[in-house]
């Protein structure tokens, strides 16, 4: 039988959900913003808000941690848990960033690959955030670890399809130098997912 050696301190699970949660909030708007009729300003300044949001509760988080003798587990991992959801949502808000800022939406077609990119970050982000309350009980995480893999390998193929899109000659020079610094983003995004997932399923093991 495991004993339970530190008390639960729902605070800090709380923080997680609603960083996790916010990464839904942002996938969402960047599958909202490369629409065709897409209202780029708007969706643009929400996605900013969203990562402002995010860095609120990432600082609360951290308050939190300096505040509390006993942590529901090792405070190294909550940092980095906390910092890893984050990071997450700066990539994100990079994406939308740029592409307003550089006029991309108003490319006729962007991409393919492009919108594929963004629909795997969807799913990563929803499949994250129905993971976060399971930490309360390190139990039936398995399958999240196993699926935010299978995205992160999913997002490589897609990113490698997209760099030989750009390079196909479909696009000109400037243009396909400002798709893939959106390009990059995307991938980034995309790997902080799975090191989120790598980070629960450290804090997992430790704690099972």
């Amino acid at each position: 039988m495991r004993f339970q050696l530190r008390p639960s301190n729902d605070s800090f699970f709380d923080h997680f959900s609603r960083a996790a949660e916010n990464l839904v909030k942002g996938t969402a708007l960047l599958s909202e913003l490369i629409l065709p009729d897409a209202d780029v300003q708007s969706v643009s300044e929400r996605l900013v808000e969203v990562e402002h949001d995010s860095d609120a509760i990432t600082h609360e988080l951290y308050k939190r941690i300096n505040s509390s003798f006993i942590t529901p587990f090792d405070r190294e991992d909550i940092y980095r848990l906390g910092s890893g959801l984050d990071d997450v949502m700066d990539h994100l808000e990079a994406v939308g960033s740029l592409l307003y800022l550089y006029g991309l939406t108003k490319i006729p077609v962007l991409p393919r690959e492009m919108h594929e990119m963004v629909d795997v970050l969807d799913r990563q982000a929803k499949v994250t955030a129905e993971a976060m309350p399971k930490l309360r009980t390190m139990r039936d995480l398995e399958d999240y670890f196993v699926e935010c893999n299978r995205l992160e390998n999913e997002g490589d193929r897609v990113y490698r399809m997209l760099l030989v899109r750009l390079f196909s000659g479909e696009y000109d020079a400037l243009t396909v130098l400002k798709l893939k610094e959106v390009v990059e983003e995307l991938e980034r995004a995309c790997d902080a997912f799975e090191r989120v997932a790598n980070t629960v399923e450290t804090v997992a093991v430790k704690e099972s």
